[in-house]
């Protein structure tokens, strides 16, 4: 193995000198860079080549796959649409049938738009009659997309393709003329660092060229708010939710459809999240963690906006009120209790209306429904349980499977626990265990744990073909809800962020200890895994505690916590994790923890597997190459570092199934050999 080359590069933050000898590894396109990443992907083919498992894990991978998966139908003026993959086919395929029991067609099979499965479709928009729609495309897992527009009867699109468009929503207007959407600057008429700042609303009219649409609205005062445009079910009013990066605080503004004047600022103080519901004229509801880091629904009449004249129509509960819609005239709540789904429904004056029991400990993936429907759809998954598609009749009250998943897997010799662990503070944090039944704790169990810890984001019970084929060899699955994610509401995750990010790194440790003093396992068969910000969480645990962890999956991470700002969208993620450049004492606590700079020489790493993709553009791969360079010129002793870097592939949506496959069957391989697992199927 080749040790990189360093170079001479040093920054001074507030006074402190820090060096980053691996910069030149930020240019993906320099010859150095590029002979470099060659080298490491041979260097982790050869390791590869030598675990016996691959081969067989990816047979098995690929005979589970092999089902038909759908998503949850939703209706779209008289007709339902709902996306299926045959089973290996890399890419969904988006059908319609006009009623439940016909003929399904095809809308769009994005399969034929590329031969390697690298375009995707990542999202779909439909006319309130559902005769048109807005679809995005994407390229080789790019978060930036282009907007089509399809005719849904006769297959024809029109010859417009909308550009320099990412997370946006589109926003039809009721007479289907066009459609309101969000849009960043064309290449070249911003500086490089501002291809992600400077959103602005348009108004496209159909059948017109992009450089026709009307710029609705952009605040050039200040550059780093987006917003997501919609118009209301009642096609009343076009409202901004106006958003600034990955932080949980929005602003909400809004104007009538028919007016061309200016947004009236509802919600301007960005002092909390505000998730818009739903209308009843000019009577906004929103789930707000205003005064309730748990939720609750608030109503706001647009003639008394202010916070006095608010009213509260359901209140904050011992549990997370984590979505709220409008089904059958009335709410339907999801609220997470102990990091698992609860459905409840209210009337619209707040009065509850029973619960819809659920099959297991588990989570709802999809809810389809709108407020005039007296149907909804619910797509419901947990550990052991493959994502199920549950019709739910609110005139008989009757929840009904619609379809059952058709992977050939029997349940009953694996059992799921929910367990509770102190952290280092003696904070009580949950723990998913998911494991043969009657194990045996002799301390002896290759264990995979897993976690994520940041942006409000909560990790609740999901189905994994990947995990099966670890729990068919006798592997132990645990998944860690730690601080930073939303499991326990807006404190839970402020708990996690900034000065405060070292509790997640403790909470997972501790989840570590806890699975070696219970006698599940022993640090030498114990791997860590996690991915993006969980990338992160198990770098700097690594780092911090090298000891505790027999293998680590380090996937699309993010390393570099002094420049992390500076790519692509790494602005976004400031309200979570600070900016060193910013402010000295961001700086401190992020220097503190930072994976790539807190690598310590002479130190024995745990067999290590860092995976990233060449054309990531959220968590840009700069961050995996220059970690692993550090960790091999650092690392003693016979572990491998190993670098996997995926071509044509993003941040992971919209990876081909095939390439899906790949990954995971050198992932398990991985730690197979490392584990000395043997194929026990």
């Amino acid at each position: 193995m080749s040790i990189a080359h360093i170079e001479d590069i040093k920054d001074n933050y507030h006074g402190t000198i820090v060096a980053d000898p691996y910069r030149w590894l930020e240019n993906p396109d320099a010859p150095a860079t590029l002979e470099w990443v060659d080298e490491q992907n041979e260097l982790t083919e050869a390791f590869l080549q030598q675990a016996p498992a691959r081969p067989w894990l990816k047979e098995r991978l690929t005979a589970l796959w092999n089902y038909p998966k759908y998503s949850a139908p939703h209706r779209e003026g008289s007709d339902y649409f709902f996306s299926k993959n045959d089973g290996l086919q890399n890419q969904s395929v988006l059908y319609r049938q006009d009623s439940l029991d016909a003929e399904a067609q095809v809308v769009l099979d994005p399969n034929g738009l590329s031969e390697d499965g690298t375009i995707a479709l990542t999202s779909t928009s439909f006319t309130k009659d559902g005769t048109l729609m807005v679809y995005a495309l994407s390229r080789s897992g790019s978060d930036w997309q282009e907007l089509h527009i399809r005719r849904i009867e006769s297959g024809e699109d029109y010859p417009e393709i909308l550009q320099w468009s990412k997370f946006t929503n589109i926003a039809w207007l009721p007479d289907n003329t066009g459609f309101y959407y969000m849009r960043f600057p064309t290449p070249g008429t911003v500086p490089p660092e501002d291809q992600n700042n400077f959103s602005r609303v348009y108004w496209h009219r159909l059948g017109t060229d992009q450089a026709e649409d009307q710029l609705v609205y952009e605040r050039p005062d200040d550059k780093e708010l987006a917003f997501d445009p919609n118009v209301t079910e009642d096609g009343q009013y076009l409202y901004l939710i106006v958003w600034r990066g990955t932080s949980p605080r929005n602003r909400f503004y809004y104007r009538e459809t028919g007016s061309n004047g200016p947004f009236v600022p509802l919600l301007d103080a960005e002092d909390a999240r505000y998730s818009f519901i739903d209308n009843d004229g000019p009577i906004f509801y929103f789930n707000t963690d205003l005064d309730a880091p748990r939720g609750r629904v608030i109503a706001i009449d647009l003639a008394r906006p202010e916070p006095a004249s608010w009213r509260e129509i359901i209140s904050q509960d011992k549990d997370v009120l984590s979505y709220v819609t409008t089904v059958n005239n009335q709410f339907v709540t999801a609220y997470l209790h102990d990091a698992h789904d609860r459905l409840r429904m209210f009337d619209l004056d707040g009065s509850p209306k029973g619960e819809i029991t659920l099959p297991t400990l588990g989570s709802v993936v999809e809810l389809a429904g709108k407020r005039e429907h007296h149907e909804m759809f619910i797509g419901f998954t947990s550990f052991l349980f493959p994502t199920t598609i549950y019709h739910y009749d609110f005139k008989k009250s009757e929840l009904k499977v619609f379809r059952q998943s058709e992977l050939n897997f029997d349940p009953a010799p694996y059992e799921t626990r929910q367990v509770f662990y102190n952290s280092k503070d003696g904070t009580r944090i949950p723990m998913f265990l998911v494991h043969r039944r009657g194990l045996k704790l002799d301390g002896q169990n290759p264990t995979l744990l897993y976690g994520y810890g940041g942006f409000n984001i909560s990790l609740t019970p999901s189905f994994s073909l990947s995990r099966l084929v670890w729990l068919e060899n006798g592997g132990v699955f645990a998944l860690a809800n730690l601080r930073g994610g939303g499991e326990y509401g807006e404190e839970w995750h402020q708990a996690g962020t900034l000065a405060s990010k070292q509790n997640v790194f403790d909470d997972f440790q501790a989840a570590a200890h806890w699975l070696t003093a219970q006698n599940y396992t022993n640090p030498r068969k114990l791997a860590i895994m996690g991915g993006s910000n969980g990338g992160l969480l198990v770098a700097a645990c690594m780092i911090q505690r090298p000891e505790l962890f027999g293998a680590v999956v380090c996937q699309v991470p993010v390393t570099d916590m002094l420049r992390f700002h500076k790519f692509t969208v790494g602005r976004y993620w400031v309200s979570d994790y600070g900016n060193a450049e910013a402010d000295p004492e961001q700086f401190r606590f992020l220097y503190a923890y930072s994976p790539l700079h807190n690598v310590r020489p002479d130190v024995s790493y745990p067999p290590t597997l860092i995976a990233t993709a060449d054309t990531d553009d959220r968590v840009v791969p700069l961050h995996a190459k220059k970690f692993a360079a550090t960790l091999q010129a650092n690392h003693r002793g016979p572990n491998p570092i190993l670098l996997r870097i995926e071509t044509k592939a993003g941040h992971g949506a919209g990876k081909p199934t095939a390439k899906v496959i790949d990954e995971l069957a050198d992932t398990y391989a991985f730690l197979f050999k490392i584990f000395g697992m043997r194929n026990e199927g």
